[in-house]
């Protein structure tokens, strides 16, 4: 049953047109909503806002869903997702049981979709895989400097950073998290855990009574983009599990349905997020220097807008250094574009003097959690549980998260493990062991320094921020008997456009600074143009209506990839267009978008940007013995680990990689696009030389 799902995926995958499609209506002047004849009827063609059973395009398909069962099903294949399954197999060796579980990851492969800098604090590996040296881990790069910086327009004032204080990065590994995600994927599977990427869970299946969550559902595929059945249709596929556990990372969105369902916020502070860039630069030799760790705050950020920058060189046989910044979304400005925010900073003369003679290989945004302790809803549920940043685990004055949603799985794994033997339907001990775990005193401990930021309505900015801070860690380490609140939600922040003054940024002079659509394309991501657009709206009226009017179309400035547009058309007036093959997946629209209108839904599994990279044995290239493919066979290698470098097998035609998993395969398990790829070489530690698209 499986192999039928994922034979659809990789059919509708391997569909080689990338076409922009158009979506969209206009408003006139006076904000008149005025059809048109766009290339589609609809913005909004979805199924999850479009009833099937009334659309006679529907009347004769068979909607029946094949199922399967397991004991737990784990939705998303991260840090977080694959610790759980880890320990869950693990304690079955321990205790003798025969739980059989599964992980649904929606990237082509385990760790394509990860997005992070990232400084690892080892503690949650090192507790989980004791002997993760001796595994072959991909950490190679121990942290051997660190320095914290407060930028002004032309200086960089460094602060003192003491053992202890939050920022201290003594013992912790600068890694490519993509690389060590793939390799927690290997482990998992080694243990006997069924790891599926590729199948992207859409929708969250209950009991008969409505009581309890049941398992969850992979999308439909084959459905043309105006929401018509293809001749290509294939159901999803149901999987039934005694525990259920949501692993999606940030504002997932079986996550957003299930805490509003179960009232999961209920007496919680709302969560407030940031949208947090990585560029990955390949240094001038003389630059480089492997383990360094820098951060740093201030501009060209004003003094009432929270965010900073990161740089942390690697050491993986070439000179890289991973390029950081993070913007909160609770900014107020509409005018303001994280995106443009970010090129302005590298020109700063202290960074661009760490970048000059560099080159920059790789772009990345994503959306992460900010709200600390106050913000983790209720992290149980009839049925499952919520683990990692999918909760919000994130330390934010660390800068770091994956070691707190490591040992948020492996104790939701123990939970859960509990549950299934005394035959409970809530794994309900798992909030009570994250409370008297280590993770949950460390974010105790720095609950008040994200929101004293926005102290006496923002007026203090900054430098109030700072300021307290520093006094905080020094008289209290978090031992103050107060609570700050985040103020509300990131979206409710926002002000009318006529209230704000336009921000006007330099153009990008493409060797520090680049363009949107330059930088996406860095991406590889990919969707299949003929599909619904995954990036809905629960009414279409309401960007010309509200957002344009009001807040002068804020999405085409908060979104890092280029989605959303308004395109000015003859008449004079404007039209929403949604480019939904651009979306790098970060779910900053569905956050940020003031009127809520935006809600991000899956698209077909397999799909969206490919971060952890493809390296490719060029000495190995060589003609394909595919008869029906006209391109060359590679060894690509997707991360080293104790057996070495991990191989597959692909076929580079007109800019699509065919991938393979043995050299003899006759048939691809996924198709990926490579919309205006390069390569570059590098070598490792021997000496060999690898290829990087």
């Amino acid at each position: 049953m499986l192999s039928s799902s994922r034979a659809a995926l990789v059919a509708a995958a391997a569909k080689l047109p990338r076409l922009v499609t158009r979506y969209g209506y206009c408003t006139t002047a006076a904000g008149e909503r005025q059809q048109q004849k766009p290339l589609s009827p609809k913005i909004t063609t979805h199924p999850t806002r479009n009833d099937r059973a009334k659309d006679p395009r529907w009347k004769d398909i068979d909607m029946t869903r094949a199922a399967d069962e397991a004991d737990v099903v784990i939705v998303g294949g991260g840090p977080a997702g694959l610790s759980a399954a880890c320990r869950l197999a693990q304690l079955n060796a321990e205790k003798g049981t025969e739980m059989r579980i599964v992980v649904l990851e929606k990237a082509s492969s385990v760790g394509a979709h990860i997005m992070s800098g990232a400084c690892l604090d080892p503690k949650g590996l090192v507790e989980l895989f004791p002997d993760w040296q001796e595994r072959g881990a991909p950490l190679h790069t121990p942290v051997t400097g660190d320095k914290f910086y407060m930028l002004t327009e032309k200086r960089a004032i460094p602060l003192p950073l003491l053992p202890g204080m939050p920022m201290h990065n003594h013992g912790n590994y600068i890694v490519r998290l993509g690389n060590v995600v793939a390799w927690l994927g290997e482990q998992a599977e080694s243990l006997g855990v069924e790891v599926y990427p590729g199948v992207a869970a859409a929708e969250v299946l209950y009991t008969e009574d409505g009581s309890a969550v049941k398992g969850v559902a992979t999308n439909d595929v084959g459905i043309a983009k105006d929401g018509s059945p293809k001749d290509s249709f294939e159901r999803g596929m149901e999987f039934h599990c005694k525990q259920l556990i949501i692993a999606e990372g940030t504002h997932g969105h079986l996550a957003k349905h299930l805490i509003n369902r179960y009232d999961l916020r209920a007496g919680r502070e709302p969560q407030t997020y940031g949208i947090g860039f990585k560029e990955l630069w390949e240094l001038s030799e003389d630059r480089w220097r492997p383990g360094y760790v820098e951060h740093g705050v201030g501009w060209p950020l004003d003094s009432g807008t929270y965010g900073g920058y990161f740089i942390y060189h690697l050491n993986e046989g070439s000179p890289l250094a991973a390029v950081g910044f993070v913007v909160g979304l609770d900014y107020s400005n509409p005018y303001l574009s994280p995106f443009h925010e970010f090129q302005q900073f590298k020109h700063h003369p202290h960074v661009a003097a760490a970048l000059t003679g560099g080159k920059r290989i790789g772009y990345g945004a994503r959306a992460l959690n900010e709200g600390g302790v106050q913000s983790l809803p209720k992290l149980t549920f009839p049925g499952g549980c919520l683990v990692g940043c999918t909760a919000g685990m994130i330390n934010v004055p660390k800068v770091k998260g994956t070691h707190n949603a490591m040992k948020s799985g492996s104790l939701a794994a123990e939970a859960v493990h509990e549950a299934i033997g005394s035959g409970e339907i809530e794994p309900a001990t798992y909030e009570e062991a994250l409370r008297n775990s280590w993770v949950y005193k460390e974010l105790h401990s720095v609950r008040n320094i994200r929101p004293s930021f926005h102290l006496l309505n923002g007026r203090l900015g900054m430098f109030g921020g700072m300021a307290y801070t520093g006094a905080v860690w020094y008289f209290t380490r978090g031992r103050e008997p107060w609570t700050f609140s985040h103020g509300g939600t990131d979206h409710e922040k926002l002000l009318p456009a006529k209230d704000c003054k336009p921000k006007d940024y330099p153009k990008p002079d493409n060797v520090l600074s680049f363009d949107l659509l330059s930088s996406v394309a860095l991406t590889s991501t990919n969707h299949d143009h003929d599909q619904p657009p995954h990036l809905t709206l629960y009414d279409d009226s309401v960007p010309g209506q509200v957002n344009l009017s009001v807040y002068d179309g804020p999405e085409q400035r908060f979104c890092p990839a280029g989605v959303y547009e308004y395109v000015e058309l003859d008449d004079g007036s404007k039209r929403l267009q949604i480019n939904a093959q651009n979306c790098i997946h970060c779910k900053t629209c569905d956050i940020k978008d003031p009127t809520q209108n935006i809600n991000w839904v899956t698209p077909q599994g397999g799909e969206g940007p490919a971060y952890n990279g493809i390296l490719i044995m060029t000495t190995e290239l060589q003609k394909s013995p595919q008869v029906d493919m006209k391109g060359f066979l590679l060894r690509y290698e997707t991360f080293k680990g104790r057996s070495g470098w991990k191989k597959r097998w692909a076929v580079l035609c007109d800019f699509c990689l065919y991938l393979y998993k043995e050299q003899t395969s006759k048939e691809c398990f996924y198709a990926l696009l490579l919309p205006n790829s390069r390569v570059t070489q590098s070598h490792d530690s021997s000496g060999q030389y690898r290829s990087s698209i």
